[in-house]
């Protein structure tokens, strides 16, 4: 059997990616026996009839998989936040963030329009860019008609599998179109042509961007954390991970233990404390959060 990675999923057929050809194929029932569905991103084994058909007989294990869009392994995901219309929200993107984290999908944030703010908001949020840079995220600013953001975003893509986030009216469909001219999205219109906040019928297709891929959709606008449970929660936060090692107890919430290295961090003011009081947010809600069954 053969061995590629699935690219597109249209119309129950799975178009598989190998040696520079795409090869249509349906899934066995086997997959529809155990409830099971080839996503766009699967590696898969399949074997070939013909000259460009074939059966997907097997889905290699995956590292992640998202519900909206439906796809797997990704990489990386392009969190793209406007600083203004709508203002920049840090607990918003932190959301996102822990959500990401949770799914073990690197992030680059990417905030847009720059051009709108004043010097004084520029150096208040430039405070804010430092902040997550120094937790060890990635953070690319654009305005509009920046001719400089494609050769600065082109080498994060680069043998990954990315996928865009983000709120609508950030800017989302304009990154993607210009990423991906080939799709002529409009501006504006993406939303109410993808069904925002709806199960959609519209395919997800992995797209070359030089040596990587990207999803030809603008992603999700919103996440929960109906998958995250509250010792799970630190994970999330880079800079709470690296020093719960040193609390005094395992699977400290940083809440009320004592000795507990965290809180002791946010006291010396090396813990930004918005990054805390949103810790302390998400952990509220996902213990207040209905039981399962």
């Amino acid at each position: 059997m053969a061995q590629g990675r699935i690219r597109k999923a249209l119309s129950g057929y799975y178009y598989v990616y190998q040696d520079g050809e795409l090869i249509q194929c349906r899934g066995r029932g086997v997959f529809r026996n155990r409830g099971e569905s080839p996503l766009v991103g699967d590696i898969v084994d399949y074997t070939k009839e013909g000259e460009s058909d074939g059966y997907v007989m097997k889905i290699h294990p995956r590292k992640n998989e998202l519900v909206r869009p439906p796809i797997a392994n990704i990489d990386q995901a392009i969190l793209v936040f406007s600083v203004k219309e709508p203002d920049f929200n840090t607990v918003l993107l932190d959301r996102f963030l822990v959500v990401l984290e949770s799914f073990s999908v690197q992030p680059i944030i990417c905030l847009t329009k720059m051009d709108l703010l004043t010097e004084d908001e520029k150096q208040q949020l430039q405070e804010k860019i430092a902040d997550y840079e120094a937790i060890g995220y990635t953070v690319l600013t654009t305005f509009q008609d920046d001719n400089t953001l494609m050769e600065r975003l082109y080498p994060l893509l680069e043998e990954k599998i990315s996928v865009l986030a983000g709120q609508s009216g950030v800017g989302k469909s304009t990154l993607l179109n210009t990423l991906l001219p080939e799709l002529q999205l409009k501006t504006g219109e993406i939303s109410q042509s993808l069904g925002r906040g709806k199960h959609t019928t519209r395919h997800v297709e992995l797209i070359e961007v030089g040596n990587g891929l990207l999803a030809d959709t603008p992603g999700f606008s919103s996440f929960d954390f109906d998958t995250i449970e509250k010792e799970e929660l630190t994970a999330c936060f880079p800079e709470f991970l690296r020093l719960s090692e040193n609390c005094k107890f395992r699977g400290c919430l940083h809440t009320k233990e004592p000795k507990c290295a965290v809180k002791e961090a946010l006291a010396r003011g090396e813990v930004r404390p918005y990054r805390y009081e949103h810790y302390e947010q998400f952990l509220q809600e996902i213990m207040e959060r209905k039981p399962r069954y």
